[in-house]
């Protein structure tokens, strides 16, 4: 269960991202866009599972000095990525370059952080009426 609200408030935070300058979400109807929307956040999840943890690795040293700022930069590395690889694919998702990744990947960080809270806090409550 908590993998696919991971799955859904990602796919919500995908779709906010493409209302961006340089991020489009192509596909014929509304089926279709979320159709792609899914795929593009089960990319994305697969796309940071495996390679966000060699990134903090390799970039330990980075995260020090920056204060942790250097994340947004990954993040934004692998947002860029996602989009590569949805179109090696053939999904109709594509970022333009390295600044509507950035802002992208910054908006879906905000907004997946912000529905992952409110649905906890649901959940804590319902725990609590039990």
């Amino acid at each position: 269960m908590a993998v696919l609200l991971q799955l859904l408030t990602t796919m919500v935070a995908v779709w906010i991202t493409t209302a961006l300058p340089g991020i489009e979400l192509g596909g014929e109807d509304t089926a279709a866009k979320v159709l792609t929307l899914l795929a593009v956040s089960v990319l994305f999840g697969m796309v940071n599972l495996v390679l966000k943890p060699i990134a903090k690795t390799l970039g330990c040293l980075l995260y020090v000095l920056t204060l942790g700022l250097f994340g947004l930069v990954v993040n934004a590395l692998l947002f860029w990525l996602t989009s590569y690889l949805a179109g090696e694919l053939g999904l109709p998702f594509h970022v333009d370059g390295f600044w509507p990744a950035f802002w992208g990947a910054l908006v879906v960080t905000i907004v997946s952080s912000a529905l992952a809270g409110i649905v906890r806090r649901a959940q804590h409550r319902e725990d609590e009426v039990r």
